[in-house]
């Protein structure tokens, strides 16, 4: 997710909040955490946030190599599981993570969503969750209930996402150089050209999926109907953040000063040949992934 409208938000907001129930979320949707006090952590104090949330509606169940419940099989070795809407400065947005198997039965997870006792369970048919990444600084929501059910996994992010959790303990900030940890299964491109916010992109290799947060957003008609309201969507269609176009915000997008560097990273990207590509907001890409990324990073020139 990354903002409603207000560019301050990019700069000024640490963490997804504000704002009432949007209308539009309907009856269906019920408050789960409102705005409190800030929670304190290892001494530093996070300022309280508001989200609206829905379980998905989909439940999947089956054997491992399939449907495990609330995951879905992308391929061999990885899937996404579907989160909670959160309301996000007003904007209802949905939330996904991508769990993919590491060798010795190690899992990495990939902005983690609200963990359930279901999604908990099923995640625990796959293996044991040692990796547990934030791609940028606003996918930590989180991170700590699932360090809490798994106390051996690592923390990982670039290190605006350390700076916004002082809270948690994070590995060494991640950039263009994947770990050691899962560098054989996993290649990842840092896009820092902004000065707003900054985002790692990931690639599995065995399955060829390109895996983005807010690089890409593609809201379906169909969700924007049931969710946005009318002056709501006209934005989404201006921004590009919608199917046919997939871009990240415009007000992100304008301060991406660094174009050059920017490009190279788009590049490297492009050159992944992806043939499928997961983002965490709106509809995922089942094929023709290069061209799908070709079409939103068109705003780079």
């Amino acid at each position: 997710m990354f903002v409603g409208v207000s560019g301050a938000a990019i700069f000024q907001s640490p963490v997804p909040g504000g704002g009432g129930v949007p209308r539009a979320l309907g009856a269906n949707f019920k408050p789960q955490w409102r705005r409190s006090a800030p929670h304190r952590g290892a001494g530093h104090g996070l300022p309280g946030w508001r989200a609206v949330v829905r379980d998905p509606a989909r439940v999947h169940s089956g054997g491992v190599e399939g449907m495990v419940k609330h995951l879905e099989a992308v391929a061999d070795g990885i899937w996404l599981a579907e989160g909670d809407v959160v309301d996000f400065h007003g904007f209802p947005y949905p939330t996904r993570c991508v769990v993919i198997r590491l060798g010795g039965g190690d899992l990495w997870v990939w902005s983690p969503i609200r963990l359930s006792p279901d999604l908990k369970a099923g995640i625990e048919r796959l293996g044991r969750p040692r990796h547990l990444v934030s791609p940028n600084k606003l996918h930590h929501l989180y991170l700590a209930d699932w360090r809490a059910a798994y106390p051996d996994a690592l923390l990982w992010g670039p290190r605006s996402t350390a700076r916004r959790r002082p809270d948690l303990h994070f590995q060494s900030p991640l950039g263009d150089t994947p770990p050691p940890a899962w560098a054989d299964a996993i290649d990842q491109v840092w896009f820092n050209g902004s000065p707003a916010m900054d985002e790692v992109v990931f690639f599995h290799r065995a399955s060829r999926t390109a895996i983005l947060a807010d690089l890409s957003e593609n809201f379906d008609a169909a969700f924007l109907a049931a969710h946005w309201r009318g002056w709501q969507r006209w934005i989404a269609r201006r921004w590009g953040i919608v199917e046919g176009h997939g871009y990240a915000p415009l007000e992100w997008r304008l301060t991406f000063f660094k174009r050059r560097a920017t490009r190279l990273a788009r590049d490297r990207v492009l050159a992944w040949n992806p043939a499928r590509v997961i983002v965490a907001h709106g509809h995922w890409q089942r094929r023709d992934g290069r061209r799908y990324l070709e079409r939103a990073f068109r705003w780079l020139g």
